[in-house]
C-alpha cells in the first residue's frame, strides 16, 4: 500500500509544490500581460501608474514559480534553495508592505454632508505620512496630472444644483471639482472669513479647485481605499505563500535525500523492512 511507502508523502510534497508553482506560474503571465498594457496605455491616466508595480510583481512570481517548478519536478537542490530563499525574502517584503499599509492607511474617511448624497473630505484626517507625501511637488504634480487627466470634473461640468443634491461623488470630484460645501460666494466673492479653500476656489475649468487641500485629501482618500483592497490581499496571499513555502522545504529535503549517494531515490525491499537511521530525522 501507499501508506506504507516510506517516500509516499515525499513524493507528495514534491508533486504539490510542482502543481502550486504551475498554477503560479500561469498565473503570473496575465498580471505581466496588464502591466504592459497599461504602459502602452494613455500616460495621463491614472491606472498607468500600477504599470511598475505590476510588471515586477509579475516577474518576480515568474521565476520564483519556474526556480520552484524545476526543482520539485526534477529534484533539482540548488533550484529548491533559490525558490526558498526567494519565497522567504518575498514573505517578509510583503509582510512588512501589509503592516506598513495599515498604519498608514489607519486615518481618512468622509464625513457625510448634510443633504447631499456625497461625502466630503479633508486633509486633517489623514495619517502624517500621507500628508507630508502629498504635500511635496515633486509627488502633487504627477498625482495633479492624473486627477486632471482622469477628466473625473468634465463628467459633472454641466450639472444642476438638483445634481448635486441627487448624486454620489468621488473623492476626487468631491474635493477638486467643486468648492466646499460650506462656502458661501456673493457674485463669486467669498463672504466672510471662510475656508482657505473657499478663497482657493475658481469657476475657470483649468483652475477649479485642484489646488485645494480637499483636492489632496481627495486623492488620498482614493489611495487609501486602494490601499486597503490591497492590503486585504495582501494577507490572503501572506497565507497562501506560507502554505507552499512550507511545501517547499518538504521538497527541498526530498531532493537533498535524492542527490544522497547512499541514499537513492527509491527503496528497495530491504529498506521497506529496516530503513536507514536518518529516515525518522
Amino acid at each position: 500500500m501507499h501508506s506504507q511507502h516510506p517516500y509516499y508523502p515525499h513524493r507528495l510534497s514534491n508533486t504539490i509544490i510542482g502543481y502550486l508553482n504551475l498554477v503560479t506560474l500561469v498565473a503570473s503571465i496575465p498580471i505581466i500581460g496588464a502591466g504592459l498594457w497599461l504602459a502602452h496605455g494613455s500616460a495621463a491616466t491614472c491606472e498607468s501608474a500600477l504599470q511598475t508595480p505590476l510588471l515586477a510583481i509579475g516577474f518576480i512570481v515568474l521565476l520564483i514559480s519556474l526556480a520552484g517548478f524545476i526543482g520539485a519536478c526534477y529534484h533539482v537542490t540548488w533550484a529548491l534553495w533559490l525558490y526558498l530563499l526567494a519565497m522567504l525574502l518575498l514573505v517578509v517584503a510583503l509582510l512588512g508592505i501589509t503592516v506598513f499599509g495599515l498604519a498608514v492607511t489607519a486615518g481618512g474617511g468622509g464625513r457625510q454632508v448634510s443633504g447631499r448624497a456625497y461625502q466630503e473630505f479633508r486633509i486633517t484626517d489623514y495619517s502624517a505620512w500621507l500628508q507630508r507625501h502629498v504635500e511635496v511637488d515633486r509627488y502633487w504634480r504627477p498625482a495633479l496630472a492624473c486627477v486632471v487627466g482622469s477628466r473625473a470634473c468634465p463628467r459633472i461640468a454641466t450639472w444642476t444644483p438638483l445634481d448635486y443634491l441627487q448624486h454620489n461623488l468621488t473623492p476626487i470630484q468631491s474635493g477638486c471639482c467643486k468648492p466646499p460645501t460650506s462656502c458661501t460666494y456673493n457674485q463669486g466673492i467669498p463672504i466672510a472669513p471662510q475656508d482657505e479653500d473657499c478663497y482657493r476656489w475658481n469657476n475657470a475649468p483649468s483652475i477649479l479647485c485642484y489646488q485645494c487641500d480637499s483636492c489632496k485629501a481627495g486623492v488620498l482618500e482614493q489611495v487609501r481605499r486602494v490601499w486597503h483592497n490591497i492590503t486585504i490581499l495582501n494577507v490572503i496571499i501572506l497565507v497562501v505563500l506560507i502554505a507552499i513555502y512550507s511545501c517547499g522545504c518538504c521538497a527541498f529535503r526530498n531532493a537533498r535525500r535524492a542527490e544522497s549517494a547512499g541514499y537513492p531515490y527509491g527503496v528497495n525491499r530491504m529498506s521497506k523492512i529496516n530503513p536507514r537511521w536518518d529516515y525518522f530525522w
